[in-house]
């Protein structure tokens, strides 16, 4: 089961209706409302299509057919609303309302008229509204004589019937489950890159205030003060000490601000890819790591950059957690996947929810259609293997 972004439970069993009996029972009346009322809803549904969508559509030809097409099928929404709620109402029928369109996000007039153009709930109701006139005709024509001819079985004729506009709306008026899946992630893994981003640039922030940003006060400081002595006449040793002590300062924050750059995006990265990158920070782990990167050519810089990170990340974890003695990181492309597997043979137990960062791992790589598999035993070894689609360089 799947569960709908806003908060129901998408695709769950319906209601349970009353069973069928001679007696009218309330959902029966219901059932004969909904029949008697198809006719005339059905005429208003048709009398739109063919005034409004057929009309639009015919004058795609000039210039003004196509936002008329476009109203159009805005109304036909509304008109499928309007029916989900009728058969919510008495038919007891559970059916989700679909999610709006990204008419805000679409860009200019033109991009919004073809994300209506294109809606597949619009046409799906356009198409309801055409097949429920003959279907309006016939229960309207049925229902109400046997209101006076039929009536003992009427309760069993539109429990059946009723039936019937149950499969139509579910059919075509329901919204795609697997659409609707399909957006629920998109926008669960929005919010988490931009989660991810800000957590970033705090990083960053926090790095340069606590790292660099200090030192280079206490350099500024300790050069006012051998400026002082100078200016005084006082010893050279002393200034010699003060200048001296201000040199290493100088060296300290040049070195923190070469791992703030190397932490948001290396340079070897850049200028030579993905394996030296990742023997670059093999090379400054605790533990001695094989690197082995088979690739044909290099991703998009994207997609080479959450590789790099991730894998700095499980080296880092090793370093700190693991106690192991030897570890290996292999990538490789496999169509079009980019595969990681980072192995360690230290005691094992890493978990998602471990509090080591995996599961910011693994929510960084769910958002970009990615996989993470943790495979650590207690007592090792530790395999983590990575998943990454892949684009070639120069794609968005």
């Amino acid at each position: 089961m799947s569960v709908d972004p806003r908060g129901s439970d998408r695709g769950g069993p319906e209601e349970r209706l009353p069973p069928v009996g001679f007696a009218f029972a309330p959902q029966t009346w219901k059932e004969i409302a909904h029949l008697l009322t198809n006719l005339p809803m059905a005429l208003i549904g048709f009398v739109y299509v063919m005034t409004v969508i057929v009309t639009g559509a015919a004058m795609t030809v000039t210039v003004i057919g196509f936002p008329l097409l476009a109203l159009g099928l805005g109304g036909a929404r509304l008109l499928g609303r309007f029916e989900r709620g009728r058969a919510r109402l008495l038919l007891g029928l559970r059916v989700e309302e679909p999610s709006p369109l990204p008419l805000r996000r679409a860009g200019g007039v033109l991009q919004r008229m073809w994300l209506v153009l294109k809606d597949p709930v619009a046409w799906r109701t356009v198409l309801y509204d055409l097949v429920r006139l003959p279907w309006g005709v016939l229960t309207f024509g049925v229902v109400l004589p046997a209101l006076f001819v039929l009536w003992p079985v009427l309760p069993f004729l539109a429990r059946g019937l009723t039936n019937v506009d149950r499969a139509l709306v579910r059919g075509l008026l329901s919204p795609s489950d697997e659409l609707e899946r399909r957006i629920a992630e998109l926008e669960s893994d929005r919010g988490v890159v931009v989660d991810t981003a800000a957590a970033d640039l705090r990083r960053i922030e926090r790095d340069l205030h606590d790292g660099a940003q200090a030192r280079l006060v206490n350099l500024a400081m300790g050069l006012g003060l051998a400026k002082e002595k100078l200016l005084e006449g006082q010893a050279d040793d002393a200034v010699a000490a003060m200048v001296e002590e201000a040199h290493g300062e100088v060296k300290l924050a040049l070195q923190e601000l070469r791992d703030l750059a190397r932490g948001i995006h290396p340079a070897v990265l850049t200028d030579r890819g993905l394996d030296a990158a990742l023997s670059s920070v093999a090379s400054r782990c605790t533990v001695p790591v094989k690197v082995t990167a088979d690739l044909p050519s290099r991703p998009a810089p994207a997609i080479e950059g959450i590789a790099y990170f991730t894998v700095s990340e499980l080296l880092q974890n090793i370093s700190k957690h693991s106690g192991a003695r030897s570890a290996s990181v292999d990538v490789w492309r496999t169509d079009d996947r980019l595969l990681i597997q980072v192995w360690d043979d230290g005691r094992g137990g890493a978990r998602l929810d471990g509090g080591s960062g995996m599961r910011g791992l693994a929510e960084r790589l769910d958002a970009v259609d990615g996989l993470f598999v943790v495979d650590s035993p207690a007592g090792g070894p530790t395999t983590v293997t990575a998943e990454l689609p892949w684009r070639d360089r120069g794609q968005g």
